[in-house]
């Protein structure tokens, strides 16, 4: 009887089993068949904002189906990544990810969602290269200047950057520690007001993402010393790298990507996946992303899901340090 019973059971949660896998398969051959959601934790207008809406446009066209923007700026991407992480894991919600999500996961003391388990990652869309900027007419011309100044006159080097636990401002704190001097970082709200401090001299230097600041680099009214990311930027390309100017630790940059919920079925991530790519290896969105300052970049699932891993751990060890 109980030999009977467990077959039964087992035979019957077979069955279950075998049903939810036929669902999963039959959702993800005739998906999408609605419109998707991007959910972007910044305001319409930016570049984040415009690189998805730049890749969602040929990403509607691939799947048949409006891809729409949802822009929900605020509590630095919290709010956004909140909504994503507890929507319906079917792929109609993505969230437009960004090293944003990692900074946060090692910046808040608890999060309403785990960062890495309550999502999951699609492919990359860019990267942005983060540079280390001074005003026309500053007496320091390279990161060896600059840095030999700090080491001699402790404290007295002001580094500008946007918010308190921005990625530009703990990428000051990384440009302390690698090259072991002692400045002040003075945060400002938000890029304009950055400038203007940089423009008036009111700070030495400026962190920032290089995309908004290239009108005042070709206007001459900035000059960037170097740019911080593995290679040379595209858009810079006579501007060595720090690793280039001797800062081995000094390698960071900016990337944006897309995720869904963490329960998606993995068909319906791979057929995302396959847009995604599909999008940025269209020469159409390649330029007008290079246009955006933004280098082209797409990944496999895996890679994408590493990328967020690492990055939260790196950025957590950060945070500790600063």
């Amino acid at each position: 009887m109980f030999n009977m019973s467990c077959s039964r059971l087992f035979g019957g949660l077979s069955f279950a089993f075998a049903l939810l896998a036929s669902a999963s398969i039959a959702q993800a051959q005739t998906f999408p068949t609605k419109p998707i959601k991007i959910v972007v934790p910044f305001g319409a207008g930016g570049v984040a904002d415009l690189t998805v809406r730049t890749v969602g446009k040929h990403m509607s066209e691939s799947l048949g189906q409006p891809v729409v923007i949802e822009n929900k700026p605020g509590a630095g991407g919290v709010v956004a990544t909140d909504a994503v992480a507890k929507a319906a894991p079917d792929g109609y919600t993505l969230l437009l990810m960004s090293n944003g999500n990692a900074v946060s996961a090692g910046l808040f003391n608890s999060l309403p969602f785990d960062t890495v388990a309550d999502l999951a990652p699609i492919s990359t869309l860019g990267s942005f290269d983060i540079a280390l900027l001074v005003p026309k007419d500053s007496p320091y011309t390279t990161l060896a200047g600059l840095v030999a100044f700090a080491r001699i006159n402790p404290g007295k080097l002001n580094i500008g950057t946007i918010n308190i636990g921005s990625t530009q401002n703990l990428v000051a704190e990384l440009f302390k520690s690698s090259t072991n001097i002692d400045a002040q970082i003075v945060p400002f709200n938000g890029t304009p007001a950055l400038v203007q401090a940089l423009r008036g001299k009111q700070v030495d230097v400026g962190v920032e993402i290089l995309a908004p600041l290239m009108s005042q680099i070709k206007g001459d009214a900035m000059h960037a010393l170097v740019v911080m990311g593995d290679k040379r930027s595209a858009a810079l390309p006579d501007v060595a790298t720090a690793k280039e100017s001797g800062v081995d630790g000094l390698v960071a940059s900016s990337w944006n990507a897309l995720a869904a919920p963490a329960k998606t079925p993995p068909e319906v991530l791979d057929r995302l996946n396959q847009a995604v790519v599909a999008a940025i290896e269209s020469p159409e969105v390649a330029k007008g992303l290079r246009a955006l300052n933004v280098e082209p970049q797409s990944s496999t699932r895996d890679q994408a899901t590493a990328l967020l891993k690492n990055e939260v751990a790196r950025w957590g060890r950060i945070i500790e340090r600063a």
